[in-house]
C-alpha cells in the first residue's frame, strides 16, 4: 500500500509542479514585470513611430525629465514630467512639457505640446540673431548676443538645446538668477520673441531697408538691404 501511494502521488506532484511554476511565472509577469515591460515596450514603440512616420526634419531634444511621487494609501505612486524642445533648424522653435506614469508617454505629450507652440524667429544670414536681446521669467534672466561666424553656440544646457533646434550656429548667451531649466527656457523664449529683422521694421514704418541701414552708418547699405531682402 505504501508503494502504491508513493507511486500514485509522484505523477500527480510531477504534473502539478510545472503547472504551478507556470502559474507563478504568469502571475509575476501579469502583476509586475510583464505589465511594466509591456507598458514600456508600447511606450517606446509609440515614441519611435512619430519619428519614422513624420519625417519632416524636425529636431527634438529632451531637456529635462523629473520623477515625481504622490503618497497614497498603501504606498507611493510615481510619475514623470518631461521638458522637450522642438525645432526645424530654419527659424522655428517651440517647447512643451508633459506628465505621465511612464517616461515615453511623458515625452510624447511634451513633444506634441512643443509642436503646437512653435514660434518663428528672424535669423541673420540663417546663422545668428539680428540684434542683442534680454529675457526675464521668474528669477531667471538671460542675455542673448549676436556673434560673428565661427563663434559657435556659447550657452548652457537648456539654452543650447533651444538654439540647436532653432538653427542658430553663432550666439553668445548668459543666464543668471536660476538654474531651473523651465525658467531658463521660458526666459530664452521671451528674449527670442522680441527679435525683429530690418525687413519687418521697414515694412512697419513704411520705409526702405537701405534707409534704415544707412542711418546706422553702414557704407554698404544697399548691398546689405539686397542681402536681407533675399
Amino acid at each position: 500500500m505504501m508503494a502504491e501511494n508513493t507511486e500514485s502521488t509522484v505523477p500527480v506532484t510531477d504534473g502539478a509542479a510545472p503547472e504551478a511554476a507556470e502559474g507563478q511565472r504568469r502571475g509575476r509577469g501579469g502583476r509586475g514585470g510583464g505589465d511594466n515591460r509591456g507598458g514600456g515596450g508600447r511606450g517606446r514603440n509609440n515614441d519611435r513611430r512619430p519619428a519614422q512616420e513624420e519625417d519632416d526634419g524636425t529636431i527634438e531634444k529632451l531637456v529635462h525629465i523629473n520623477r515625481v511621487s504622490k503618497t497614497v494609501k498603501g504606498g507611493k505612486r510615481f510619475g514623470f514630467a518631461a521638458l522637450v524642445v522642438v525645432g526645424d533648424g530654419q527659424g522655428r522653435v517651440g517647447f512643451g512639457h508633459g506628465k505621465a506614469r511612464e517616461v515615453p508617454e511623458a515625452i510624447n505629450k511634451a513633444t506634441a505640446a512643443a509642436k503646437k507652440s512653435m514660434i518663428r524667429v528672424a535669423l541673420k544670414d540663417g546663422r545668428t540673431l539680428h540684434h542683442d536681446g534680454k529675457g526675464h521669467f521668474g528669477a531667471g534672466k538671460v542675455t542673448l548676443r549676436s556673434a560673428p561666424a565661427g563663434t559657435g553656440i556659447i550657452a548652457g544646457g537648456p539654452m543650447r538645446a533651444v538654439f540647436e533646434s532653432l538653427g542658430v550656429a553663432d550666439v553668445v548667451t548668459k543666464s543668471v538668477g536660476t538654474s531651473n531649466p523651465y525658467n531658463m527656457i521660458r526666459a530664452t523664449f521671451a528674449a527670442l520673441s522680441e527679435q525683429t529683422s530690418p525687413k519687418s521694421v521697414a515694412q512697419r514704418r513704411g520705409k526702405k531697408i537701405a534707409d534704415l541701414l544707412g542711418r546706422g552708418g553702414s557704407k554698404t547699405a544697399e548691398a546689405d538691404a539686397e542681402a536681407i531682402a533675399e
